[in-house]
């Protein structure tokens, strides 16, 4: 594929989509969607090639996951990107990351226990804590020049506590967008391992860093403390394929193996996927590493637009540096502090459709989640579009 063939913009109405046409009621006609995290590029051919041939089999039983053709192509794919040496039996198939962790959430702890997060991150994340009765510990990221790190002295003091018994990791942090390096890796890895917690490790962006970056699978750094660490990853979020729901769970542990078999198998009745799914799958890590680079090289282009344009049309926004994710993290405080006000002027005024920081924790008010995974047309017009609105409501809210 052509990075001039990423610039096509596709029709997705009439396909139940949720970004396009499953918008907020707010929202005007003709606007803009660059919110939930898919992709508006079309698959890679290969994938394509794969549905179609296992759709002429005409059948679509129940398919085994457990098999050569499938672990091997995650195996594979693992080795070749990060040199990660995965063992087959360590991998667990489950439709999404989330359920993933709620099902481990639920069974590693008790009714009012408290689970690490860092916030301003996925808000999924706190709704499976609260949603099972647990509670959220939040151990929030600092924010500096423009930029984000861990608070290891908090992260420390948050798990001495007797009462939170492990953390989920995003890694690449979404919203935020960084990519953990090894060494604030080891650290996360010393201080649970001081107080015995658990690590729920979110890598399902793992694939999605700039060409300057390097995405560093915890397993593969901290292999000592393996038998407490689950990582959840994805073809989904890489290939967008999040519609055909398949992830793959790496749980090296026997312990949590056994966690994962009553609780996710036997209790909630998780073993295979459709077909199709695991279909794509194989197509997109066995044939495709040439289009998802190129992939990243447009992401990373249409970053360095996104930058641009704001330095030149919204002087006084921050545009956290993206090292991973396709996600764009910008500070609009400056214009707008007010998060319900600045709700009001990109879908009212401004007619774009975005994720609002403080969903992802009062730590986010004032920010915007932009989806930089589309067309460079339809960047341009969303930055068009805030410019216009942020500039002329920060007159009316100065004069007011």
């Amino acid at each position: 594929m052509k990075k001039s063939d990423l610039d096509r913009v596709y029709d997705r109405s009439g396909t139940q989509c949720i970004k396009w046409e499953h918008l907020p009621p707010d929202a005007p006609e003709g606007a803009l969607p660059l919110w939930v995290a898919d992709m508006d590029f079309p698959c890679a051919q290969p994938i394509l090639d794969a549905l179609h041939e296992r759709i002429e089999q005409k059948i679509f039983g129940y398919t085994e996951y457990d098999t050569p053709a499938c672990k091997g192509a995650v195996t594979g794919w693992f080795r070749r990107r990060f040199g990660w040496e995965i063992d087959p039996a360590h991998i667990f198939f489950s439709p999404a990351v989330i359920p993933a962790m709620a099902y481990f959430i639920d069974a590693l702890t008790a009714p009012g226990d408290g689970v690490l997060i860092q916030r301003p991150v996925y808000y999924p994340f706190t709704n499976i804590i609260l949603g099972g009765g647990r509670r959220v510990v939040n151990n929030p990221l600092r924010y500096r020049g423009g930029a984000y790190e861990m608070d290891f002295g908090d992260l420390e003091r948050k798990l001495a506590d007797p009462g939170t018994k492990g953390m989920i990791l995003c890694s690449p942090h979404n919203p935020v967008g960084r990519v953990w390096s090894e060494e604030e890796l080891r650290e996360v890895v010393r201080l649970c391992s001081r107080y015995g917690r658990w690590i729920l490790a979110d890598e399902i962006h793992c694939d999605l860093v700039r060409r300057e970056e390097r995405h560093h699978p915890i397993l593969k750094v901290c292999p000592e403390y393996a038998d407490h660490i689950v990582v959840c990853t994805a073809p989904t979020k890489s290939f967008n394929l999040a519609g055909l729901q398949v992830s793959n769970i790496i749980i090296p542990g026997a312990a949590f193996q056994e966690v994962w078999r009553r609780q996710a198998e036997a209790r909630f009745a998780i073993s295979t996927d459709n077909p199709l799914g695991f279909a794509a799958m194989a197509a997109a890590y066995n044939r495709c590493e040439d289009w998802l680079d190129t992939v990243n090289e447009y992401i990373d282009d249409n970053i360095r637009f996104a930058r641009e344009y704001l330095e030149k049309r919204l002087p006084k926004a921050v545009m956290v540096k993206a090292q991973g994710t396709y996600l764009i993290w910008v500070d609009l405080r400056a214009y707008c502090a007010d998060s319900k006000r600045l709700r009001e002027l990109m879908v009212r005024r401004a007619g774009v459709v975005l994720d609002e920081g403080d969903i992802f924790g009062k730590e986010g008010s004032g920010f915007e989640r932009i989806n930089a995974a589309c067309p460079r047309c339809v960047l341009a017009g969303c930055l068009e579009r805030m410019a216009g609105a942020l500039n002329e409501g920060s007159l009316l809210i100065s004069s007011s």
